[in-house]
């Protein structure tokens, strides 16, 4: 081989310069065999590069659409093609559509979807092996149809390769290169796109893998964040409406909370109703919220009892990140709910010890019992309805419990659940308060009541009125009705036990005996004297030893202390009974 021609290998001479220096055929033919190799070993060298600067790039990773549309661009210089793109496939529609595109001008190529087995990407996609053509529009081994051979003349695209994007066994997509004239694919092109192919897939992995990453994170931290607001909510003092509030806002529907009974205790947004008993079971038997008719219920438990429930609306699709978060949220309620519960207990005990040591001992220190009571928001002083409480159908504690939520004070006396209500509250009528507490106290429940009264002094003897007249009540077969002591009248007297004789004198008969006291005057003896006379004044009178126009004056006085129901029948034998025992009861 002459000087000449090295000097031109060395000075990267191009073949055809090879030929034309005119030298001996055989150091041409080295030359050029030369050449060859040089050319192939740069062409490596650069494939080499392209491949490592590929996988610096996936090392980098921050954005898939842009380490793709590196890979597209590399696979278009490399190959040295007009167009080069990518398609992918697209699970449960059959087929594969356009990802990234370079070189490329045509919208209609751009926007190119290809079914499975349809020309030569839908047929890669399918076989999951490379195909090439020199001349796709003439090449009769494709299926063509009309959007593909439409599109590929729009671009103006003759010879084709593709090769698939594959993870494992899985085809995920095409990596193309193209050409506007015809022209041959070698295999070390075909080898090289596939190399390009395969990082393209390990990008799209990689890409697939972060992104789940990154959403479990997202999911996970979105979720400790909801839990760490509502827990929030519960220890600073928050109710069940703040809450349900809290819940609403992250979970984007409407949160109604109910107890164990169905009574609805906060909500955000359009109430809902209460949950079907065998919703709440199976919520409670797995733990996991439950969905019916596009309503979410979840059991709010604390251990094995059931507290209540929580329900979401408006959410009928619920994604499991979601219902996680809907779940967790149904723990903070139980947490709430127990709080709320252990303050009602503390509060509770407060109250009842009050109430024992008001009716044990009023008049130990009542000054300290009007302060205690204070304490707790009730003033003594006031008026209160005296009631006890009796019922065959639950414990004390929870028919105490039920009447708290009515009463101003309520608690165990004498194993009786009494309760104190302003006069003027519905719950202060026996009757009407023995009707709302059946459906808690889960049967009848027996209401007797007396008073109003004030004072520690007075509201103890109030409660043994009601107490009397509860045993009177019961004595009747009364239960699951309510009454006032009044209303018992002498009928309580006689089956109350200890029956309080002289206080029902007072009750009856306390105003005349006062005004004779005070005034001297006979308005007992009359009572007594017309009674025995049977009503008629004449006889009266002369019993009397008075005018007949003195006994009238003084039946109007009567009616005036006592109110003109005093003669009714009903008036009149409570008048006689009270004349008997005060007369039985004096001393001789």
């Amino acid at each position: 081989m002459s000087v000449e021609l090295l000097d031109l290998i060395a000075a990267g001479a191009s073949a055809q310069e090879l030929a034309a220096a005119g030298a001996d055929p055989r150091a041409t033919e080295a030359a050029l065999r030369i050449h060859a190799t040089l050319a192939g070993h740069s062409r490596r060298e650069a494939e080499l590069a392209a491949l490592f600067d590929t996988a610096s790039d996936l090392a980098r990773l921050r954005d898939t659409d842009a380490v793709l549309q590196s890979i597209v661009h590399r696979a278009r210089m490399l190959l040295r093609v007009d167009v080069s793109y990518l398609s992918m496939n697209r699970p449960g529609a059959g087929g594969t559509y356009m990802r990234v595109t370079d070189g490329c001008t045509s919208a209609l190529f751009k926007a190119l979807r290809l079914g499975m087995g349809e020309g030569l990407g839908g047929l890669v996609a399918q076989t999951a092996r490379p195909y090439a053509t020199a001349d796709y529009p003439t090449d009769p081994r494709f299926r063509h149809t009309g959007p593909i051979d439409e599109a590929v003349r729009d671009e103006g695209l003759i010879a084709i390769i593709g090769v698939p994007l594959a993870l494992g066994d899985e085809v995920i997509g095409v990596l193309y290169a193209s050409d506007r004239r015809p022209r041959q694919f070698s295999p070390a092109e075909v080898a090289l796109l596939s190399s390009l192919a395969d990082h393209a897939a390990i990008a799209i992995d990689n890409a697939r893998l972060i992104e789940t990453i990154q959403e479990h994170h997202a999911t996970i931290a979105r979720a400790q964040e909801a839990h760490d607001r509502l827990t929030a909510l519960v220890l600073g003092g928050s109710g069940v409406r703040e809450v349900a509030e809290a819940v609403a806002g992250v979970l984007g529907g409407a949160i109604t909370v109910h107890d164990a009974t169905g009574t609805e205790l906060g909500r955000s947004g359009a109430p809902a109703r209460y949950p079907a008993a065998e919703v709440v079971a199976a919520s409670q038997t797995s733990g996991r919220a439950v969905a019916e008719d596009g309503v979410w219920t979840c059991a709010v438990l604390a251990g094995p009892e059931l507290l209540g429930s929580i329900t979401l609306t408006g959410r009928a699709d619920l994604v499991d990140a979601d219902r996680r978060l809907f779940e967790r949220a149904s723990v903070v309620t139980a947490l709430l709910l127990l709080l709320r519960r252990s303050t009602a207990e503390a509060e509770d005990r407060v109250r009842g010890e009050l109430v024992a040591d008001l009716l044990t001992a009023p008049d130990r220190d009542p000054e300290a019992l009007i302060d205690r009571a204070r304490r707790v928001g009730v003033d003594l002083g006031a008026g209160h309805v005296v009631l006890v409480l009796q019922s065959d159908a639950c414990s004390r504690g929870r028919l105490a419990a039920a009447v708290a939520g009515h009463a101003a004070l309520a608690g165990l006396h004498a194993e009786q659940v009494v309760a104190l209500v302003p006069p003027k509250e519905a719950a202060a009528d026996p009757g009407k308060l023995a009707s709302m507490l059946a459906g808690p106290a889960g049967g009848p429940v027996t209401v007797a009541a007396a008073g109003p009264a004030a004072g520690p002094a007075g509201l103890a003897a109030a409660h043994a009125e009601a107490a009397r007249c509860l045993r009177a009540m019961l004595a009747l077969g009364r239960e699951g009705d309510g009454a006032t002591a009044g209303e018992l009248g002498f009928v309580g007297v006689l089956l109350g036990d200890r029956a309080d004789t002289a206080g029902f004198v007072r009750s009856v008969l306390g105003p005349v005996l006062d005004y004779d006291a005070r005034r001297g005057t006979e308005l007992v003896k009359t009572l007594n004297c017309y009674f025995a006379a049977g009503g008629n004044l004449v006889r009266a009178k002369d019993s009397l030893h008075v005018h007949v126009n003195t006994v009238a004056q003084r039946l109007e006085r009567i009616s005036a202390l006592l109110g003109p129901d005093w003669s009714s029948p009903a008036g009149a034998l409570e008048l006689q009974l009270a004349l008997r025992l005060h007369r039985l009861t004096r001393s001789p």
